[in-house]
């Protein structure tokens, strides 16, 4: 029987890799046993438990960007942190620690390469984030989601490209189940918009006047995803400019349940460019419009987005200069050249990994059992 110790969080960008790869294992052997270790507090605590994975949490906070009295607080946190670690693997014996990412990772990998338990990390970005590039010295390998990573580690022997898991049902659904799922045709060309679940306001106010052009296109469809924090909001603006938003091709809500039903029917995907997000494009073999999150963590989703514009599957508009002008020139320019669409479609397939899951759970039991 092997024990794995999952580590990873801060966002679910981290979080749900690693219930990925806890599932992967535990389809592999069901008598695998698994311990995710993750911040006491941190989103982690309660999306585990609630996946059915054994919890522990440990102290922890990532370091601010400036030097302050609270920095001196997570030093302190973080030495807290090896401690508990510490118990935490003494107690677990385990034969394999994987980490995901965030702050946690930091304290839990290096405590467990220190004590010789093999130690793997996974990266789900084009630029690795800084923990990750750190333990990189330590762990035995290191699996990156994109070919671009590589060249940003200082360790190149122990990288291996395994690309990202993604919910089994992408790719699965034929696109007139997709269509069917929100009332809509499936022989129209669709749009798919969404800033993520709390939504993004840049992109929802560009939108608006996108929907103003599109309200002369019954022959194109939409599902956008406002996000919870702006839905309102942006139903009202819509109203103001005296767009009737309830039409029989339209579908605005706040959040997107049924993101398999709607990539099955997409053809053009608008929105962030998170790394579990482009994963499921790629799988699914869909043309997108990215406009990067321009906060995100050394600004890893425009290196994300770029990985995609190169491969010739997406374009990208930078946050800076979006407005609703810039953003129906580049859709009016998508949805009217159908062959662009269809090449670029087949490059976001060609960079895909429907493999991931498989090759990280032979690399976890391989290296477990060295």
């Amino acid at each position: 029987m092997v024990r794995v110790i999952l580590t990873g969080g801060g966002t679910g960008g981290h979080i749900y890799p690693a219930l990925a790869i806890a599932k992967g294992l535990l389809a592999r052997d069901a008598k695998t046993e698994i311990l995710y270790v993750g911040i006491r507090d941190g989103m982690e605590a309660h999306l585990v438990p609630e996946a059915g994975i054994k919890f522990a949490g440990i102290s922890g906070k990532g370091l601010p960007r400036k030097l302050s009295l609270d920095t001196i607080k997570v030093i302190g946190k973080s030495v807290k942190a090896l401690w508990e670690t510490k118990k935490l693997l003494q107690q677990f014996h385990p034969d394999l620690v994987v980490g995901t990412g965030g702050f946690v990772s930091g304290p839990v990998v290096l405590t467990a390469a220190f004590f010789k338990i093999p130690t793997l990390l996974h990266e789900q970005n084009a630029l690795p984030g800084i923990t990750n590039r750190i333990l990189a010295r330590v762990v035995r390998r290191v699996m990156v989601t994109f070919p671009e990573s590589m060249e940003r580690f200082g360790v190149k022997n122990k990288l291996e490209l395994v690309g990202l898991p993604v919910r089994p049902e992408i790719g699965h659904v034929s696109r007139k189940v997709g269509a069917t799922n929100f009332k809509l045709r499936s022989d129209r060309l669709t749009l798919l918009v969404t800033g993520g679940s709390r939504g993004a306001r840049s992109l929802n106010q560009a939108m608006i006047e996108v929907l103003e052009q599109l309200a002369k296109r019954s022959d194109i469809q939409v599902i956008w995803a406002t996000g919870t924090t702006t839905y309102t909001e942006t139903l009202e603006a819509l109203k103001k400019r005296g767009i009737s938003w309830e039409r029989p091709e339209w579908r605005i809500q706040e959040y997107l349940k049924d993101m398999p039903e709607a990539l099955a029917c997409a053809d053009i995907f608008i929105g962030r460019a998170g790394a579990a997000s482009l994963a499921e494009l790629m799988i699914a073999g869909i043309p997108s419009l990215l406009i990067p999150y321009p906060y995100a963590a050394e600004n890893h989703q425009e290196h994300n987005a770029q990985a995609l514009v190169q491969g010739g599957a997406a374009n990208m508009i930078l946050d800076s200069e979006l407005d609703g002008q810039r953003l129906w020139k580049e859709v009016e320019e998508l949805i009217s050249q159908p062959s662009l669409l269809t090449k670029m479609g087949a490059a976001a397939a060609a960079l895909a990994q429907p493999q991931a899951l498989d090759k990280i759970v032979d690399l976890c039991k391989a290296t477990a059992w060295h």
